[in-house]
């Protein structure tokens, strides 16, 4: 069975929700809603099988998985 790579705009939304610790300001640089970027980073994490992020009341924090799947996203949208 062929691997399935996830969609490119869920991980845009992970790169840029990741690099702000905010989905509202990743929802501002890509030109989207806040709930547009939860969406896809819930289906991203769905996908994956594991949580990218802890979300608390006012703030992101990234989780183990999180910080390990970040720098080779980086370099690769570099």
């Amino acid at each position: 069975m062929a691997r399935r790579l996830p969609p490119l705009n869920a991980l845009r939304a992970f790169e840029a929700a990741a690099r702000h610790l905010s989905f509202t300001k990743a929802a501002e640089e890509l030109f989207v809603t806040q709930a547009a970027i939860s969406h896809q980073i819930k289906a991203l994490e769905e996908m994956l099988g594991v949580r990218l992020f802890r979300r608390y009341n006012r703030r992101l924090e990234l989780t183990q998985a999180g910080r390990s799947y970040l720098p080779p996203l980086c370099d690769a949208f570099e």
